[in-house]
């Protein structure tokens, strides 16, 4: 059945169209431009902008343009300073502009249809913040919509326009709860073609694991997952140590009916024994986000300041700001520097920053970088006494359990060391792991652990992945030679696209700039039954173009291989979108 509105990124043949509707609009309707001979009108960022374009019944009814922090540029540029707005300096901002309808289908659906689909577009590429010229006259419009005068007036020919700005978050969360009806309405009416998905999670938080829809969440059709390749999440591509599976396998109607310790005593003593840890520093949780829900619920209020590194794993930016409400800050990784954290650099923010916790996770997913334990030590020694710091080791099995923080945070207040059993150890559905801090804090959190907080089969699991360090130490060797060939693979299928490897079970790909999104690359792939991740939700700093992808066994990786080369050859083949339309004036 056809659908009445369409959405999708402008492409060449929008041009004529855009250029002239913007001249009777913005110079003969509004007076805010001269009147030009040829009738058309364009500016200086039209080859940066992005063109989102909604037409109905196939005929084009109104545009909005986005222009994304990584221009460097803004319309806004043209009217004031910097310093005059300053916000125009954030890492996460960007421009909205050119809202335009035809005068016709001006009183219908199109127009708040194209500023849902321009917040979309900004939030699937890391954007925290809209900035936007707004009409004067209209100014109780826009604060309807949750933007917000900042207090500067511009004035552009005839026209007096008010500077409003929005948290991305907040208006998303605005349309959705006073346009619900609408939205659901326009989700069936809409032909979305835009590489940004029609409605966020219903947690608000961007994870991976979109390849278990194909193999379907309700268990009916468990078979499918040897039709698909789950490089989305980071699970382990091997199975647990031999000794797991045995204990799992070995009586699995009294795992199910039998109820666990009460307070995972027995795991708690062999991650004892094996880490060579003090019991009463170490608490347990079914999985690192149980631990972080938990500990930041206890420890953390909407006045609390917390430091993020960015790009970083998106639960913590879940949880501080959106769960909690806290004040959060980013520390800016340069991909310049190789996303490398440097420590004087961090040191200054912490320092100057008054933060109440400090989150790193080291190795970081998703940059794959891993920082000396030496230099974190000596930038938290350094740090002031009241910022508390948690330290993510997911991955550090990857790298050198020497480098763990652990026996650090054992002793300092100050410290708290995660470590999630799923990703080096195979553990994954089972949901376990665990964290390291000096006895009054372990002793807290494990007050507010719930009973039974891990079931028998985690616990059990756990324990016998412990006791048998040979197994890993081979399977993550292993893991290593199978990631250096997967990046050769990938490298050879196309010179254009960055290929950097982490030092953990996954690889980035970074597209070049005008080429197709990742988030198109993405949903390619899935065509072939490839699931890939597009960092692009999770920091502004990837532009859009950045998707990881999992280690998976040898046969895996080579259909992902296969894959990936014939999407970007089917990606570039047929790709009529553009970013930039049109030559500046």
């Amino acid at each position: 059945m056809s659908r009445p509105f369409s959405l999708s990124s402008a492409t060449a043949d929008d041009l004529p169209w855009i250029h002239e509707l913007r001249h009777r609009v913005y110079a003969e309707e509004l007076g805010q431009h001269k009147p030009h001979a040829e009738g058309r009108l364009v500016d200086g960022l039209d080859g940066d902008n992005v063109y989102l374009v909604a037409t109905r019944c196939a005929d084009r009814v109104g545009f909005v343009s986005v222009t994304p922090p990584w221009v460097g540029r803004y319309g806004l540029d043209k009217y004031l300073t910097r310093e005059e707005l300053p916000l125009l300096d954030e890492a996460d901002v960007f421009e909205v502009r050119l809202l335009t309808v035809e005068p016709d289908a001006r009183a219908g659906a199109a127009g708040a249809l194209l500023m849902y689909a321009a917040l979309r577009w900004i939030a699937s590429r890391g954007g925290r913040r809209v900035v936007a010229m707004g009409r004067a006259d209209l100014v109780g419009m826009y604060r309807a919509a949750g933007l917000r005068p900042v207090g500067r007036t511009v004035r552009s020919g005839a026209v007096d326009f008010d500077v409003l700005t929005g948290d991305v978050a907040d208006l998303s969360r605005s349309a959705a709860g006073r346009h619900a009806m609408t939205l659901a309405r326009l989700a069936a009416d809409v032909d979305w073609r835009l590489d940004a998905p029609f409605a966020p999670r219903p947690d608000g938080c961007e994870h991976g694991g979109a390849s278990f829809a194909a193999v379907g969440a309700d268990f009916r059709t468990l078979e499918r997952r040897h039709e698909v390749v789950a490089a989305d999440v980071l699970d382990a591509w091997f199975p647990p140590a031999p000794g797991v599976r045995a204990v799992l396998a070995e009586d699995a109607g009294w795992l199910a009916r039998t109820s666990p310790p009460t307070g995972a005593e027995g795991l708690l003593a062999e991650l004892a024994a094996v880490r060579g840890l003090p019991r009463e520093t170490l608490a347990v949780g079914a999985g690192s986000s149980d631990l972080i829900f938990r500990a930041f619920g206890r420890w953390l209020t909407p006045a609390s300041r917390v430091l993020l590194m960015d790009p970083g794993y998106g639960e913590y930016a879940h949880v501080t700001e959106r769960v909690i409400g806290c004040r959060v800050d980013r520390f800016r990784l340069r991909r310049e520097e190789g996303w490398r954290i440097d420590p004087d650099r961090l040191s200054a923010a912490v320092n100057a920053g008054s933060y109440d916790l400090v989150v790193v996770v080291n190795p970081n997913n998703p940059t794959g970088r891993h920082a000396p334990a030496a230099e974190l030590r000596a930038v938290i020694t350094a740090a002031p006494a009241r910022t508390r710091w948690w330290i993510d080791e997911a991955y550090l099995g990857y790298v050198d359990p020497a480098e763990s923080l652990a026996p650090f945070a054992a002793r300092d207040p100050r410290v708290v060391v995660c470590t999630s059993m799923s990703k080096t150890y195979a553990l994954s559905g089972v949901r376990a792991a665990y964290l390291v801090a000096e006895p009054p804090t372990a002793a807290e959190l494990r007050r507010w652990t719930p009973p039974w907080a891990l079931g028998l089969p985690a616990q059990l699991a756990a324990v016998a992945a412990l006791r048998d360090p040979a197994y890993y130490t081979g399977v993550l060797r292993r893991t290593h030679e199978l990631r250096h060939r997967l990046a050769s693979d990938l490298a050879a299928a196309d010179a254009s696209v960055t290929v950097e490897e982490s030092v953990a079970n996954f690889l980035t790909l970074t597209l070049p700039q005008g080429g197709p999104s990742a988030a198109s690359l993405v949903a390619e792939c899935r065509r072939h039954g490839v699931y890939l991740r597009d960092l692009s939700p999770l920091s502004t700093s990837y532009e859009g173009r950045t998707v990881r992808v999992a280690v998976r066994d040898t046969g895996e990786n080579a259909r992902m291989a296969d894959a990936y080369r014939t999407a970007l050859g089917e990606l570039r083949a047929g790709s009529l979108t553009v970013t930039g339309l049109g030559a500046a004036q």
